[in-house]
């Protein structure tokens, strides 16, 4: 990323979560621990189905009284109607702000030149009253920045950043194996495990029961974890969601997304499966990029 470069993610949406009980809501339905986040300290983490199956994910963001979720857009308004079920009497007031404010990113290396900054993810810092914080699943991701749309673009030129293509953060995304958009794809398909959270900062093991605990735990302890969701690149031909992947004629995975930024769920454990040969579809050659930031 170019250290003037910044992204617009119009593809982005807020929620707000506030009230009396909004931290033991959020506590006890997100994977993550709501405890890390704070005035200076910001977490990545989903909500999953009972079984563990992924659904909706989002980064958290303390914001004066409440709770910023930066959600995908497409998936912005089902996630509020899920938040909603499970609100019951819980005192929260659940707000859908995505008309009022926007999310810009822009590189890891900008914004270590701010004060306060520190280079580990999440960090979380105030330009003026809005936050600024490290990427918590990734830095290499860089820092994005929560802002009202009014105050965007003066800001941008206070901070001497310049709109940049939108693609080029996508691309990033993508081949740090980090899915950018169409989340909606993977609604239900895998489990939230599969989706690599743990690597990402995404879910905690040591924190109590929350929606979908139970397996994501069984997985986890009895190392049942045998597929991943990896970034794919096209070679040539045309890929469709939910085909088949193989080599020599052995099915080593499915492909999930198949826009732009594909992604497959790959038995990444099969003797089969070795990141440097050619995989085929029944229309595409293709290769599998397995992230250097997964280790087994």
């Amino acid at each position: 990323m170019n250290i003037k470069n910044v992204y617009i993610l119009e593809d982005r949406a807020i929620l707000y979560i506030n009230g009396e009980d909004a931290k033991e809501f959020l506590q006890n339905l997100i994977s993550n621990d709501i405890n890390k986040v704070s005035d200076i300290s910001s977490c990545f983490s989903s909500l999953l189905t009972p079984q563990g199956k992924f659904l909706y994910e989002f980064i958290i963001v303390k914001h004066k009284s409440g709770y910023i979720l930066d959600c995908e857009k497409s998936q912005a308004e089902e996630l509020y109607k899920q938040l909603c079920l499970y609100k019951l009497r819980s005192k929260v007031e659940i707000l859908n702000l995505s008309n009022e404010f926007v999310v810009a990113v822009f590189s890891h290396e900008k914004f270590l030149t701010f004060d306060r900054a520190k280079d580990q993810p999440g960090c979380t810092i105030k330009y003026r009253e809005d936050p600024i914080f490290l990427d918590p699943r990734n830095k290499d991701l860089g820092a994005r920045l929560i802002i009202n749309l009014e105050k965007l673009y003066l800001s941008l030129k206070k901070l001497d950043l310049h709109d940049a293509n939108l693609k080029e953060y996508y691309s990033l995304s993508h081949s740090l194996g980090i899915v950018p958009k169409d989340l909606n794809k993977l609604k239900d398909k895998l489990f939230g495990i599969e989706c690599n959270f743990e690597e990402l900062n995404g879910i905690d093991f040591k924190k109590g029961c929350y929606v979908g605990q139970e397996n994501t735990a069984r997985i986890k302890l009895k190392n049942k974890l045998s597929k991943r969701l990896f970034p794919i690149n096209v070679i040539n031909g045309k890929l469709y969601e939910g085909e088949s992947i193989y080599n020599n004629e052995i099915e080593i995975g499915k492909v999930l997304i198949d826009s732009d930024y594909p992604f497959a769920l790959i038995k990444y454990l099969n003797v089969n499966f070795d990141e440097k040969v050619k995989f085929k579809t029944k229309e595409a050659s293709i290769n599998i990029n397995k992230p250097d930031w997964i280790k087994n």
